[in-house]
Order: C-alpha cells, then structure tokens, then sequence
C-alpha cells in the first residue's frame, strides 16, 4: 500500500513523503479498509512536528479520519457479538495511519456512510459532527428560540455548529475572518455574519438580539470566551470547544457571577472512556439530521485535492487558513472509476 510514514518528526507538511508499505494486517477484532478519502486535521499538524498530546511510539503513519470500502471484516468479536460490518460496506470513521490506501481499524472507530453520501464528503464526518452536536444539543440544551453565536463558523466544527443549530430552531450569528467565509457560513443556513477581526464585534452581536439583550449560546472552538461575555444574555450557555488561536484563556468569574452564565467544556474524545452510553446517543441524533436532510457534507470545494502527495498541499491550506470546512484529499484505489 501507499502511505505517509513518519520515521522521525518532520518541521512542516513539506516535509512529508508517500512511501510503499506493506498492506496491514487486521487483528481478530479489527476491520481492513481500503481508504478513498482522507480528511485533514489542525492536530495532524501537531503531531507530525511531535507537538501533539498523543504520539505513537516511531515509525508510524500519519493522519486520522477517512471513508472507504471494507475489504475484510473480523469472523468474531468480544462477547461473542457480530460484526456490524461485512466485506463491501462503506464506512467512514477516524483511527491512526488515515493518510494511507488501506488502514485497520476497530469497530467502535466507525460509522456507516449515510445513504446518498460520497466518500468525499463522509471522510469528515467522524471528528466535526459530534463535536458540534455533543457541544450544542448535550452540553448547551440549545432548544427552539435560542440566539447561538457561532466563532470560526466556517471551519470544520463550525459549519457542523451552523447546520445542528438551525435545526433545532436557533437563530445562527457566525463569526469570521474573511468575506469569502462568512458568505460559506451564511450558505449553511446562518442568519448573520460577523467580521471577528473588527474591535467592535461584540457590540455588533449584541444589537442583533432582540432588544439587545445577546446570546444564549456560544460556541467556541477558537478562544473567545471572554470577549463574548461582553454580548451574552443573562442565563447564557458559554462552549469551551478549543483554543485554534493559540493561546488559552484566563477568565475574571466575577463576570460569570454576575451574569449568570454557565461556562461548560466539551472534550468528545473521552466520552467513549467516561461515558461511553452518550456516543450512540449523539451519533443516533446526527444521522437523523442527515437523513432528514438538515445536515450536509462539509468539505472546502474551491481547490481539488487528489492522491496522498497532495496532503503537504491540503495540510498547508489548513494551517494557512487559506480553506473552509473540512479540508479533504481524495485517495483513488487501483480500479477506482468514482469518488
């Protein structure tokens, strides 16, 4: 097979090289899939600089979430349960060695792709939707009426932020640092769009509302909360989704005190270790927004990329903010007549 290996730790995606493997070889329990498209991620970029938080013991391949075909499924599972999968299946999901033609994988890092859906747009599924609905629908409450501000709405989780919210009946103010991305955030169902780059933004929020009373819901992944305080209404809901501006935040809780605000975090990630009955329970509400058709493919559509010597390119767009959504490299199969 073909994949990006990691024999020792790279300074940038520039540096990182398509190189042949052997195809692996599943365990009892796990599935071998033949990937046909892989999506990118800012802790890809971490982790190929050795920067990340979870690093594998050296050599090993790079990358995470992908869609493809099961080529061979386990004959049994713990517990005596069957297989969920079986040869022929498409499936997307997120495990180490994305970057690759072929990847073993356990069940519980999968998910069947939605009817109607292609690879390309499946292979982002796996980390942004649950983010963004286990955040607004468990951690928030967010219900019918609600004012949700949205910070980097045309990213990955935001754009999966925008969809959740409108469908369960909020009013979607997003925020952005481009035109070019607030117009995308705006074509996914927002209602306004903010420049996060002028001073005043808060200010702007606020005289949305009505009555200027602000927010119900903010939803960030990007390390805003203390500037949002200034537009949040009494009784608001504030997301700690992530700090992609770098730096993370101090807060003065008096402020929380006296606006009677929830500061909630949401780290989805351990949920299958801390509460594992929850990970059904989103992915269940996320595939009916899908199948009802409030929820579409995420995936940034103004360049193309195709075959894993793209994925510096893809990599750089995304650490270079010069993309939207979900950055998604397209991985043809020997045979392979469609994406």
């Amino acid at each position: 097979m073909k994949a990006i290996q990691i024999t020792q730790y790279v300074k940038g995606p520039e540096d990182l090289k398509v190189v042949e493997l052997p195809t692996p070889t599943p365990k009892a329990n796990e599935y071998l899939i033949a990937i046909h498209a892989s999506a990118t991620n800012f802790f890809d970029l971490l982790q190929i600089r050795g920067k990340y938080q979870h690093q594998p013991p050296l050599p090993w391949i790079a990358g995470s979430e992908f869609s493809g075909v099961v080529l061979k499924a386990p004959t049994s599972l713990p517990g005596g349960r069957r297989p969920k999968y079986k040869e022929g299946d498409k499936v997307f999901g997120a495990s180490q060695g994305g970057y690759a033609t072929h990847v073993a994988c356990t069940e519980e890092r999968l998910r069947p792709i939605p009817e109607g859906w292609s690879f390309f747009d499946a292979a982002g599924l796996f980390v942004t939707a649950p983010t963004s609905y286990a955040g607004l629908v468990v951690r928030a409450g967010i219900k019918k009426g609600d004012w949700v501000l949205i910070h980097a709405a045309a990213g990955g989780v935001g754009l999966a932020a925008v969809q959740i919210a409108k469908a369960y009946g909020a009013t979607v103010v997003a925020t952005a640092g481009s035109q070019r991305k607030m117009d995308v955030a705006r074509s996914f169902g927002a209602d306004y769009a903010i420049d996060y780059r002028k001073a005043d933004w808060p200010e702007q929020v606020k005289k949305l509302t009505p009555k200027s009373r602000g927010v119900d819901i903010v939803y960030d992944p990007v390390g805003l909360i203390a500037q949002s305080m200034k537009c949040t209404a009494w009784n608001g809901r504030l997301l700690v989704i992530g700090f992609a501006a770098g730096d993370i935040e101090k807060m003065a809780t008096n402020r929380i005190l006296l606006k009677n605000v929830s500061v909630v975090g949401l780290h989805w990630g351990m949920y299958a270790t801390n509460e594992p009955e929850m990970v059904d329970v989103v992915w269940d509400g996320i595939f009916k927004l899908m199948n009802s058709g409030q929820y579409r493919g995420t995936c940034f559509m103004d360049k193309e990329y195709v075959g894993l010597e793209s994925v510096p390119a893809a990599l750089k767009a995304l650490g270079g903010r010069d993309s939207w959504g979900k950055v998604v490299v397209k991985v043809p199969q020997e045979g392979q007549s469609k994406i």
